[in-house]
């Protein structure tokens, strides 16, 4: 009987927390006054701590673009309008890594909530876009009739440029790089399309047959379900252990293979976040070393950054003299007046007032990547051939190897121009601003770096020395063109050495 008033009260606490997760309405207006609130605040802590707010366009036509949204925030809108408007005005700083994101409860209310949408996944670039697969709108009905390879050509009487430039204002990216923007909407064309143009029951899609005319198909939205098979594919396989499981993630993170026949190498580095690369790195260079290969296949395409003490530490072992991460690391301030609003502000705060100092240039300068001389590693060093991919989401901590390695004389670089800018970036520490009405959440730069101020700061990627760029044919037979590309290339080399 003691035990009643313990249960009564366990029982009043689990239903307040059900009946506040189900309270939670995506649809939720705001008002004007909320909105613009906390947009002039978003304004005003770029403006203080961005360190590169008006690096790509002068500071007249920033603030006229942020006025411009500012003044649009006339009636009330949902979450989602009102995040559209945002990334709107955040593209035209046009810096990858300030981004934007929903709020907590948004996004841990659609993590659980499965929406209809767009039926094709579609792989897209300039004004391309191929069918890569079909998403079944129920067990029975397995595929809409459009085989993979099918070129789009319009969606709702909207052409496939139309869509991407639609799609590509609310993508920040690093200077005027178009590649990191397609690159994303490929990994998930119909979250995308569904945020830009919301959700139709019927698609009328406009494609080019396998006669090379063009005809119409209107397809159903795509809506998942608790035994689909799109769910399926997220869970691990049955029967795996957690030890295997851990295993997968690492193997999806980097993973070495080595072809004896074509005496290559084939590393893929997909982060520098995570997947205890340092180790990875020394075992898998002592390896190569050991075996004597001559020819190194390193693919960064899929890797969007992370550490730069980690990307550093792959660099040392292909480097051929030593370098510096970048020639200028600098914040314009450590102060950081609307500190309720950033998260975490405090350790940000502290490791500025700790590793940066204040320069002539009355800027404040992370000295150590500015100065310290990083030497290419003296032990199981690779100096044979490097074949390195590259792609869209080459970003990041992934160009900043990139950018050391480009004109090596060992080096080819194969693929497309990174999404991460030769020049330079925003980047170093990130923090999130909080927005206190909305709760949007908005990623906050502090350090602009300058990786290379030789090059012209014209707001480009990193560009391949053998170009390789996507193709509906190589979609349709399912074939790594630019893998394809590496691997005629070290045959060739071998030719060329056994002629002499």
């Amino acid at each position: 009987m003691k035990r009643l008033p313990f249960l009564a009260i366990l029982l009043i606490c689990v239903s307040c927390n059900v009946a506040k997760k189900a309270s939670f309405n995506p649809a939720q207006k705001y008002s004007a006054e909320q909105l613009q609130q906390d947009f002039s605040l978003l304004h005003d802590i770029l403006r203080t701590n961005h360190p590169s707010l008006y690096w790509y366009e002068p500071k007249d036509t920033v603030d006229a673009y942020f006025l411009q949204t500012r003044q649009s925030l006339k009636d009330s809108l949902s979450e989602q309008e009102f995040k559209n408007k945002v990334s709107w005005a955040i593209n035209k700083i046009h810096c990858g890594h300030t981004t934007v994101r929903s709020s907590k409860k948004y996004s841990i209310y659609y993590s659980r909530k499965r929406l209809p949408q767009f039926p094709l996944s579609l792989k897209v670039w300039k004004d391309s876009a191929v069918v890569i697969s079909n998403l079944p709108n129920s067990r029975r009905d397995t595929t809409t009739g459009l085989p993979r390879g099918t070129i789009i050509t319009s969606i709702n009487n909207f052409t496939t440029r139309q869509i991407l430039d639609s799609l590509s204002q609310f993508i920040g990216t690093d200077g005027y790089s178009s590649n990191f923007q397609y690159q994303l909407i490929s990994f998930n064309f119909p979250a995308y399309y569904r945020n830009a143009f919301g959700t139709d029951s019927l698609y009328k899609v406009k494609y080019i047959d396998s006669l090379g005319k063009e005809k119409e198909i209107k397809l159903k939205n795509f809506e998942s379900r608790a035994d689909s098979s799109a769910n399926k594919q997220r869970m691990p396989p049955e029967g795996f252990q957690r030890r295997e499981i851990r295993k997968l993630k690492l193997l999806n993170n980097r993973n070495l293979v080595i072809d004896t026949v074509l005496n290559t190498a084939f590393l893929s580095v997909n982060t520098f976040s995570e997947g205890k690369l340092n180790r990875f790195f020394r075992t898998s260079f002592k390896k190569i070393k050991e075996q004597g290969v001559q020819n190194i296949a390193l693919d960064l395409r899929l890797n969007s950054g992370g550490s730069v003490l980690t990307c550093t530490k792959l660099t040392q072992y292909l480097i051929q003299k030593p370098f510096r991460v970048a020639d200028t690391v600098a914040a314009y301030t450590r102060n950081f007046p609307h500190k309720e609003h950033i998260k975490p502000w405090f350790i940000y705060w502290l490791s500025m007032r700790l590793t940066g100092r204040r320069l002539k240039d009355d800027r404040i300068h992370f000295r150590y990547f500015e100065n310290h001389s990083f030497k290419p590693k003296k032990k199981n060093h690779f100096d044979g051939n490097i074949y390195l991919m590259t792609g869209g989401y080459t970003f990041s901590a992934a160009t900043l190897v990139t950018g050391k390695l480009k004109g090596q004389r060992n080096v080819t670089i194969v693929g497309e121009e990174t999404g991460g800018g030769a020049y330079g970036n925003s980047a170093m520490f990130l923090t999130t601003i909080v927005l206190p009405n909305t709760g949007l959440r908005i990623t906050l730069p502090l350090y602009r770096m300058v990786l290379n101020a030789k090059l012209p700061k014209n707001g480009r990627g990193v560009f391949p020395d053998v170009e390789v760029n996507p193709s509906s044919t190589a979609i349709k037979i399912g074939v790594d063109a630019k893998m394809e590309k590496v691997k005629e290339l070290i045959k060739q080399r071998q030719l060329n050495m056994s002629a002499q």
